[in-house]
């Protein structure tokens, strides 16, 4: 099923069908029950992202669940993209929580492995892990275009879900990263985000294996930038991040700049830098813009790229 296939109804479909460039942001729940957190984030994201996205206990660290803080971004005029890992839940539970946000008004599904518990702050996690991420975008299609349950029952009623993944070109080996994107699209992958981009040659590479296998016309891509806040972050994303690609010279270029201010406006300068070279590249069909604890960035991003005023939709 192609990208325009479905009409799953959420504002973030309708811009990707009308062939709009679309804009996703992130949306860190609180590692507290403070409602007034995603209420926050949503009054600086508002009007500058088309969805965004709500991240699912990232970096394996306890916080408020996807679903609420879905809820919650949407009362507040933000379009959620609920985030779903295989890490924490079996195939009940993760079948269970669809239905429940498709009858709480939730239209964007994101499928994710998860990061590994090592990362958090519960190390000794047991990881569930009963499906992997292509598997749960199977399981989620069926449900919605077959209305079927994972075993093979049928429902009534299938949830209304645009249904989303994640995929990083830079990984090793480098030349399957473009396959294991068609194993998801095949799986019924309706839109895709990719890991953060810095190294834009790189990426170009990975468009043309995209393009090669026709990827291109049967998912929507969504190119991932992150502005980098300082010199710091670069050397950290460059040393210890594993799949991440950053060359020295952006290192070199942010450590140029004095610490603070300079820095940061530095980094949103190269991030509206990549963003229009990556908004020409073919197959492109929007960007995800992960400004990672540091909100107010992002309308200034936006403007500075000349992506405002958001496109409306009936």
């Amino acid at each position: 099923m192609s990208a325009t296939a479905y009409k799953a109804g959420s504002n973030l479909e309708k811009i990707l069908s009308e062939g709009k460039f679309a804009i996703t942001g992130e949306c860190g729940p609180p590692k507290s029950a403070d409602g007034t957190v995603i209420e926050e984030k949503a009054k600086i994201l508002k009007g500058y992202v088309d969805a965004v996205n709500i991240t699912d206990n990232q970096t394996a660290v306890v916080r408020v669940c996807s679903m609420a803080s879905g809820i919650q971004a949407q009362q507040n005029g933000l379009e959620a993209i609920m985030q779903m890992t295989c890490r924490d839940r079996n195939r009940l539970a993760m079948q269970a929580d669809i239905l429940g946000a498709s009858v709480l008004g939730i239209r964007n599904i994101l499928c994710l492995t998860g990061d590994h518990m090592s990362f958090g702050n519960h190390p000794q996690a047991k990881g569930v892990h009963d499906l992997d991420a292509i598997n749960l975008i199977k399981m989620y299609k069926d449900m919605r275009d077959e209305k079927k349950f994972q075993c093979g029952e049928e429902m009534t009623v299938g949830p209304q879900i645009y249904i989303g993944c994640a995929e990083n070109p830079f990984g090793d080996p480098f030349e399957f990263r473009a396959l294991r994107l068609k194993k998801k699209v095949e799986a019924g992958a309706d839109f895709m985000q990719t890991q953060c981009i810095f190294n834009v040659p790189k990426f170009k590479k990975w468009m043309e294996e995209v393009r090669s296998l026709g990827l291109h016309k049967e998912v929507k891509v969504l190119a991932g930038i992150t502005p980098i806040k300082g010199a710091g972050m670069a050397r950290y994303m460059k040393k210890f991040v594993p799949g991440m690609d950053v060359p020295q010279e952006i290192v070199d270029r942010i450590a140029a700049q004095e610490t603070g201010a300079p820095q940061q406006a530095e980094g949103k300068k190269l991030a509206v830098e990549m963003i229009k070279e990556i908004a020409e590249i073919e197959g492109v069909a929007g960007i995800h813009l992960m400004a990672v604890e540091w909100e107010p960035a992002v309308p200034e991003i936006v403007e500075a790229a000349g992506l405002l005023p958001r496109p409306a939709v009936a």
